[in-house]
């Protein structure tokens, strides 16, 4: 079973339908979130890279828990979709909280 694989597509499913039916901010539409996925993306490879590089990983991942799908640095695809869900729901918020102070 792929406990991770599973729960990084739950993340991200739980996020975007927080985004569309809870917080209607609309963030998927603006072209400032997708910038800051890029950014925070640009940041995640170099330091994810490192940490579970196959050379010497900090972190090991059990391969009976993730799909085993790796990107930049053997980087495991659930890392970049966890990132997503996280950043998305923070956002969802911090918008509708910014829209509540602007009325």
């Amino acid at each position: 079973m792929h406990a991770y694989t599973i729960g990084a597509l739950a993340a991200v499913a739980l996020s975007i339908i927080f985004e569309l039916f809870v917080m209607k901010g609309r963030i998927y539409f603006k072209k400032e979130f997708w910038i800051t996925i890029l950014i925070i993306v640009l940041f995640q490879i170099p330091t994810d890279g490192w940490l579970t590089k196959t050379s010497a990983p900090i972190v090991i991942y059990n391969p009976n828990h993730f799909s085993g799908l790796r990107i930049p640095f053997s980087i495991p695809i659930e890392d970049f979709l966890y990132g997503f869900a996280l950043v998305s729901a923070v956002l969802s918020i911090w918008e509708r909280l910014r829209q509540r102070e602007d009325r």
